[in-house]
């Protein structure tokens, strides 16, 4: 059983990796914005014998990091694992991007990340196999001109997690990142139901094209994801650090 904090845990691939983790006994704190979506996810855990207990931040907040980590410490007892995998930054076209979209999209994702490491890392030090996960993004090794906030945010993750890599193997953290492509969330139907509208078709006809426009086999689910973090944090997976895993149906044609 593992001590968890779990960040973007109230939708999606969060969510996903939350319940994964509960599921497999865990004790898991799972922070996002949203305390009323938390309190079902938790309301749920605990009817079936799990362990999620909500911790609503908003981790742009300069304070909330190190603030969810000395929560979950009082109440989990401690902190052997931190998967981080809030921050959906805002896509569109470059010129009608503003530079607050900007310095919201890096304060979420990444100055949130390291500000969580910063507080986790002395936790994750005297754990027994202390670990901590990024979920990023394949849009950080492939530029598109609709993502020029995501992009440059996630390729900074990617440089970052293999830069605590270093510093976890003389520390004893291990350091991986996950990179997903495109994966079936609320944000991802939202995507195709404008994309119906706008070139007056079907959703279904939507799926296929953005299928094809991405050049990917199909769409991903949440406990996909969810699946290869609870890999990564398991003893076949123990060999693995500094890794950074491209999980996105053949989105990245790059080496």
């Amino acid at each position: 059983m593992r001590n968890v904090i779990v960040t973007g845990a109230s939708r999606g691939i969060g969510r996903a990796i939350a319940q994964k983790l509960a599921a497999r006994g865990d004790k898991v704190m799972a922070c996002a914005r949203s305390g009323a979506l938390l309190d079902g996810l938790s309301a749920d855990a605990q009817a079936a014998g799990r362990t999620i207990l909500p911790h609503a931040a908003d981790l742009r907040d300069p304070e909330a990091p190190a603030l969810l980590v000395a929560a979950a410490v009082a109440r989990l007892g401690g902190v052997d694992l931190v998967v981080h995998s809030a921050g959906a930054t805002k896509r569109g076209d470059f010129f009608a991007l503003g530079a607050e979209d900007y310095l919201d999209g890096f304060a979420l994702k990444f100055h949130a990340c390291v500000a969580l490491t910063r507080a986790a890392w002395p936790h994750l030090m005297r754990a027994d196999g202390g670990h901590l996960v990024t979920i990023i993004g394949a849009g950080g090794r492939t530029p598109a001109p609709d993502f020029t906030i995501g992009g440059p945010v996630n390729s900074a993750l990617m440089n970052f997690t293999k830069a605590m890599a270093e510093r976890g193997r003389t520390d004893g953290v291990r350091v991986n990142g996950i990179n997903p492509g495109p994966v079936e969330t609320e944000r991802l139907t939202g995507r195709l139901a404008a994309l119906a509208r706008e070139a007056g078709v079907s959703e279904a006809e939507a799926r296929t094209r953005l299928v094809a426009e991405q050049k990917v086999i199909r769409f991903g689910q949440p406990e996909e994801v969810a699946a290869l973090v609870a890999f990564l944090d398991s003893p076949e997976g123990a060999f693995l650090h500094g890794a950074l895993i491209d999980i996105d149906g053949g989105a990245t044609k790059g080496m």
